[in-house]
């Protein structure tokens, strides 16, 4: 295991305020694998994820990476460990592809930050992985939406953790490159052998080419390869079944039968 969560309770506290949004999560996540965060909007997707990765203090409950407790491990520990890609984080546009691709090295560069030729291999490796090498020079500011994933893609790849954990990852882009980002994910797991968690709004993707999926429903979590989770019924309730239904046939959601005949 490479990640494990034990008893952990998420949310937020203000003051005396305390507001769980899941509780008495039990998770855990072997190398190698790609998995998936999947619940419907506000459901604590986001809110698991930067839990598990220390950006947000969980309520209760222990995160364990590589049998050590995450809050044992120093700032520079951890991102050896865990590459994190979220969403709207402050990015410099004005930086080239390869400059913000070489920010990934960070962890292991000397006070002046400067990139060995072992960091430069690296970087020029995850260039090639996403597929942007020709364009290492160019200006983020001149990047589509899907560019710019790569790009954050290839800074997660270049900092050689293992595991990679990202939020929203196909946020803002068309259903075509929506799944070339999964599918570079995917090629991710399998040619490196790296763990991959991302929380994710494209459950029919998730369902096609994750080895598991993590499941938030109604306040409670349950985690499970995409078949057991549609051969217990697991996805039947997921949304209200008068706009859309799961179809255990094509293992996708769709638009409710009802919904569709209403219109013929």
């Amino acid at each position: 295991m490479i990640l494990e969560a034990s008893n952990l309770s998420v949310g937020y506290q203000k003051q005396k305020k305390v507001s769980p949004v899941l509780s008495n999560v039990h998770l855990s996540i072997e190398s190698g694998k790609m998995i998936a965060i999947i619940g419907v909007n506000g459901s604590g997707k986001s809110t698991l994820l930067r839990s598990l990765t220390r950006v947000q203090e969980p309520l209760a409950g222990e995160v364990i990476i590589n049998k050590k407790n995450i809050n044992l491990l120093s700032d520079k520990e951890l991102a050896a460990q865990i590459s994190l890609v979220l969403t709207h984080q402050p990015i410099s546009k004005n930086l080239s592809v390869y400059e913000l691709v070489s920010l990934g090295r960070h962890p292991y560069t000397n006070w002046l930050g400067i990139n060995s030729s072992q960091d430069k291999k690296h970087i020029l490796s995850a260039l090639k992985q996403v597929g942007l090498q020709q364009m290492k020079y160019k200006k983020c500011n001149e990047l589509s939406d899907g560019q710019l994933q790569k790009v954050l893609l290839a800074r997660a790849i270049a900092q050689d953790t293992p595991l990679i954990m990202l939020d929203e990852p196909t946020t803002h882009l068309d259903m075509y490159h929506k799944a070339q980002v999964l599918h570079l994910l995917k090629d991710v797991c399998v040619e490196t052998n790296k763990t991959v968690v991302f929380a994710s709004h494209e459950i029919n993707l998730a369902i096609q080419l994750c080895d598991e999926i993590i499941l938030i429903h109604n306040h409670s979590v349950v985690q499970g390869t995409p078949e057991k989770l549609i051969q217990s019924g697991a996805f039947q309730n997921l949304f209200p079944q008068d706009l859309i239904e799961f179809d255990e046939l094509s293992k996708s959601f769709r638009v409710s039968q009802k919904q569709t005949d209403k219109y013929q």
